[in-house]
């Protein structure tokens, strides 16, 4: 469930940053400078942040856990 949030954060902030790099000048001086640099900066920071979270998430154990306990073997003895 987490890696669909973190793929719709992605894509979501890909797209703001599709539209806002053409609008956006850093060589200018002043505060539109600098707003536009820490703007992107944010954004590359959004964006690595939920790629990080979408590649190091933990994979599910499957088998091995039955609702949170570990699934023990059973012995029989002939």
């Amino acid at each position: 469930m987490k890696k669909n949030r973190y793929l719709l954060c992605l894509l979501l902030s890909g797209f703001m940053l599709y539209f806002a790099v053409p609008r956006l000048t850093v060589n200018l001086d002043g505060a539109q400078g600098i707003f536009s640099a820490v703007w992107l900066i944010f954004a590359l920071i959004v964006m690595a942040g939920n790629l990080t979270g979408l590649l190091y998430s933990p994979k599910k154990q499957g088998q091995k856990f039955e609702t949170g306990r570990l699934k023990k073997k059973s012995r029989s003895f002939h």
